[in-house]
């Protein structure tokens, strides 16, 4: 069944689906539409592969097995005679119903139409800037029946001749406050089609594709300007009383700091004088001319004649 090529499929797939996104019109951009179709070819392999057993019997929905990193994906085959399609079309596939005058071009005599269920994966592969998926996106497409082992095979173009085919969606979002749904189809080439949602959350189309109910995302409204400019004066005033008293506590903290830096060296200079107290008396100084000089303070002994102390 081609899980080679499969796998291969997967490794691009992955390389694409991580790739940077740009942005996006009316049409889903060409980085997102690569890794879409690359999807649809590796859960076309994985539809054909459900039908991997000896009996196959045509009408009866077989549900399909995605890879691990793909959990949240849905996909199911389902064969059918193009003759049988055309004339009696299918009641109830999933959440799809196919009203008779369906046909599919080029001709086949069998057909196996794919169905797909992207869940939590919807918005990754079909991004619509500015709208919000109110259901996943479902896909339906048509594939040659002749060969379940192929895989890689193309499209067939089938459309609704008479009736439109009605897809009734399950589990839709609650619609926000305000805001109003809207189908949304998505062909084979990226371009987007709304329309009006039905009753009962249903969309019609004429072909097949890709389809969700989505709704115009709000953004949410600025807060009043006058409030912010209030706000950022409060902020003003608030730096501007700040500034101040920081300047005169500094002020007062240098002065502080002046005052003892003063009385240390005047207390240290006592300190000194006291220490040169204690070591020895200090000499008078007197005035010798234009010069000062130590003076003692004791006179000495007078000199005496020697003829004073004769017998």
């Amino acid at each position: 069944m081609g899980l080679l090529g499969s796998l291969s499929m997967l490794h691009l797939l992955m390389w694409l689906f991580w790739l940077p996104r740009s942005g996006s019109s009316q049409l889903i951009n060409d980085f997102s539409m690569v890794a879409a179709r690359a999807l649809d070819v590796l859960l076309q392999d994985y539809a054909y592969l459900a039908f991997d057993r000896p009996r196959i019997r045509t009408g009866v929905i077989y549900d399909g097995k995605v890879p691990s990193n793909l959990t949240g994906i849905k996909v199911s085959g389902l064969r059918l005679r193009s003759g049988s399609l055309r004339s009696r079309g299918v009641k109830t596939y999933k959440e799809f119903r196919i009203p008779v005058g369906v046909v599919e071009k080029p001709y086949v005599e069998r057909l196996v139409l794919v169905y797909q269920n992207l869940g939590n994966w919807s918005a990754r592969y079909y991004e619509l800037p500015g709208y919000i998926y109110l259901a996943p996106v479902l896909g339906l497409l048509a594939y040659n029946a002749s060969n379940l082992s192929a895989t890689n095979l193309p499209e067939l173009d089938i459309k609704a001749s008479g009736q439109p085919i009605s897809i009734s969606f399950s589990n839709v979002k609650p619609l926000p406050v305000g805001s109003s749904a809207k189908c949304v189809s998505i062909d084979l080439q990226g371009s987007l089609n709304f329309s009006s949602v039905l009753s009962d959350n249903t969309c019609t189309t004429f072909q097949q594709g890709h389809f969700s109910i989505v709704t115009e995302s709000i953004a949410p409204s600025p807060a009043p300007t006058v409030h912010h400019k209030g706000k950022k004066n409060k902020s003003k005033v608030w730096i501007i009383v700040g500034s101040v008293a920081g300047g005169l506590v500094l002020m007062f903290l240098l002065g502080l700091l002046i005052v003892c830096v003063r009385k240390y060296k005047r207390r240290r200079k006592m300190q000194q004088m006291e220490r040169a107290a204690e070591v020895g008396e200090a000499l008078q100084m007197t005035k010798v001319g234009s010069t000062k000089a130590p003076a003692a303070t004791v006179t000495r002994t007078q000199p005496t004649l020697e003829t004073e102390y004769r017998p």
